[in-house]
């Protein structure tokens, strides 16, 4: 079994990672102090089980399990109990453990997530449609410049920005400012695409560089990203 483990105490991880160790078949792959450089990892790499802290700055396990689509096993880790019975409710969560984590303990949650892994049905090959047909949508948008219409590839869109009454798009080459709201936009632009992370942004995922904690890279632009946002757009990035 292949494991990470998340906690934003270096002392708790070192404990969860000592524990680890006294078990033959498992490896930990990885060890992360926030969830958003971990979710950035299980985006590259597949494991069985996280180990992970309930309680984190910016961005909480429960956040981390709502974020991920295909999200492993998960133990949480705590020093509270308040969340014990609703942690279950999500079906990823195999176990609960109460710091601080005792060696017999953390061997019973072992047990559990064996046991978990061994009811987990066969992965089924994703057999996509072929797009090459009419369903095909539309590639580019028009907006009115000066009373000059001028179309625009929506692969070639970076961000989107409300100012007041107007809009500035951004894209590869050039910067638009069009009297209109985000919300028309924002209808116009296509969700296999694009997403607003903040009141006032719409990016192109496909065109993020990095995640830095409330923010996206964008070429040289860095852009907020929302709390009520965030949980979609990570879980969007899942699926790249």
């Amino acid at each position: 079994m292949t494991c990470i483990i998340v906690d934003d105490e270096a002392t708790a991880r070192a404990i969860v990672g000592k524990h680890c160790s006294g078990v033959a078949d498992l490896d930990v792959v990885g060890e992360f102090d926030n969830a958003i450089d971990a979710i950035k990892f299980l985006n590259q790499q597949d494991v069985d089980v996280v180990f992970l802290d309930i309680h984190m700055p910016g961005f909480s396990g429960v956040d981390f399990v709502q974020t991920l689509k295909n999200c492993p096993k998960v133990v949480l880790t705590t020093s509270d109990t308040e969340f014990a019975i609703a942690a279950y409710e999500y079906e990823s969560i195999v176990d609960y453990m109460v710091k601080p984590i005792t060696a017999d303990r953390f061997q019973k949650s072992i047990q559990k997530v064996k046991s978990a892994l061994k009811k987990q049905p066969a992965a089924v090959p994703n057999v996509s449609t072929n797009p090459g047909t009419g369903a095909q949508a539309e590639q580019d948008l028009y907006i009115n410049i000066d009373k000059r219409l001028i179309k625009l590839h929506f692969h070639e869109i970076l961000v989107v920005k409300a100012q007041g009454d107007y809009i500035d798009i951004t894209t590869e080459n050039k910067e638009y400012r069009v009297h209109t709201t985000l919300k028309k936009i924002k209808d116009k632009l296509p969700e296999k695409i694009f997403l607003q992370i903040h009141r006032s942004y719409i990016i192109n995922f496909s065109k993020i560089i990095d995640i830095e904690d409330n923010s996206v890279l964008i070429k040289k632009m860095v852009i907020p990203i929302s709390r009520s946002n965030r949980p979609e757009l990570m879980r969007r990035l899942n699926l790249v």
